[in-house]
């Protein structure tokens, strides 16, 4: 199943499934500072993807490369069906107290403004933080699906976003806040589309 959002002229999409398979111009990686690759979808992405990013991301930033929390930096996209990968920090959660949302949001907001500079149409994002990093799923949703959708308000080449995952716990939860965020102001329906495959990645680390 697919939940899409209508975002002015574009579209937010919620999908379960894998997003190391689905064909866009951007993949979202959920990175860690070092961005040295790490379990999770981060894992996944750097086996689907082969060793070419890899190397893309030493080329271009070095042995010592860091990515500040909050922030985001691009590299080839290797085998995966992408022709570039943003890696995105996220947040650890440590109780909420330390600006833990402001940095989430951050984090999205500079994944969008690197894909809009490389004249991406189509864009697909993990959930940040919401795995080993802890951040509540709960917590997680709205702040995650707010920011995609001002990411698509202020969007100069995005046409669509997705946000990929891929259990159905977490899946849930989004809906139902995609669902409070549509009656708020926006129009959502639901589509069927037994394409998507449950297999693979798509939850952050």
């Amino acid at each position: 199943m697919t939940l899409e959002l209508a975002v002015g002229s574009r579209v937010l999409t919620l999908i379960k499934g894998d997003i190391t398979v689905l064909p866009v111009d951007v993949i979202v990686n959920a990175a860690n500072e070092s961005l040295s690759g790490g379990g999770g979808v981060d894992g996944a992405i750097h086996r689907a993807g082969g060793p070419q990013i890899m190397a893309d991301l030493q080329h271009r930033y070095g042995k010592r490369r860091q990515c500040p929390t909050g922030s985001a930096v691009v590299s080839d996209a290797g085998d995966l069906p992408a022709q570039w990968v943003v890696h995105a920090v996220g947040p650890r959660w440590r109780g909420g107290g330390f600006l833990e949302s402001d940095f989430l949001w951050s984090a999205y907001r500079s994944s969008f403004h690197l894909a809009d500079q490389l004249g991406a149409k189509t864009v697909s994002f993990p959930a940040l933080s919401t795995g080993i990093l802890g951040y509540p799923v709960e917590k997680a949703a709205p702040v995650i699906l707010n920011a995609i959708k001002e990411g698509l308000e202020g969007a100069g080449s995005i046409e669509r976003a997705n946000l990929v995952l891929f259990t159905g716990g977490p899946l849930a939860i989004f809906e139902s806040a995609l669902g409070e965020i549509a009656r708020s102001g926006g129009s959502g329906s639901y589509e069927a589309d037994p394409g998507q495959d449950d297999g693979g990645a798509g939850d952050d680390v």
